[in-house]
């Protein structure tokens, strides 16, 4: 009787312990441009590209809060190539065909200035519906539900037959 009630206290103490070992979350599948030229080539689709430094606290928070919520990353990988820029990155780099260098003098690199259209702010997440597109940036942590609406704007291809505001009124946010 003692084996028996030995064993079963054993396999229930190591089912315990194995429900405390954190699952593997699935994460964004984050490219750099480089990357992003090429699998662009081959197969077209929306782009989201997150634009922040190192220095920068909300850019830290959204990547712990909202680039971790399961509905926004897994929404972001079927959906989009989604690139990190860090604006302070002093190598160039090619966009669409054109090479973007480090500013001295602004302390970024340009590309991160085409992207903001020059109002740089920390973090911004920059929307584009194809390399050839202008982008959509919007300045300022996102929190899940707020980042849903545009992801879907684009990443559904509804700016190809609607406005943001048109489609903003008949959305129903579900995350």
């Amino acid at each position: 009787m003692q084996k028996v009630t030995g064993f079963i206290i054993i396999v229930v103490l190591f089912f315990i312990s194995v429900s405390f070992i954190p699952k593997n979350k699935e994460k964004v599948q984050w490219l750099t441009v480089a990357q992003l030229q090429e699998a662009y080539s081959k197969n077209p689709k929306p782009i989201l590209v997150d634009v922040y430094t190192n220095w920068c606290g909300w850019c830290k928070v959204m990547d712990r809060q909202t680039y971790s919520n399961e509905k926004v990353v897994s929404y972001i990988n079927e959906h989009y190539y989604a690139v990190k820029l860090d604006a302070e990155q002093k190598d160039s780099l090619e966009w669409n065909g054109k090479k973007y260098g480090y500013s001295k003098l602004n302390k970024v690199n340009e590309l991160a200035v085409y992207l903001c259209y020059g109002q740089l702010s920390f973090p911004t997440t920059v929307f584009v519906a194809d390399m050839k597109a202008q982008p959509a940036p919007l300045a300022g942590y996102l929190k899940a539900s707020e980042i849903e609406t545009p992801l879907k704007f684009f990443g559904e291809n509804a700016y190809k037959t609607q406005n943001f505001q048109d489609f903003n009124k008949a959305f129903s946010n579900s995350w």
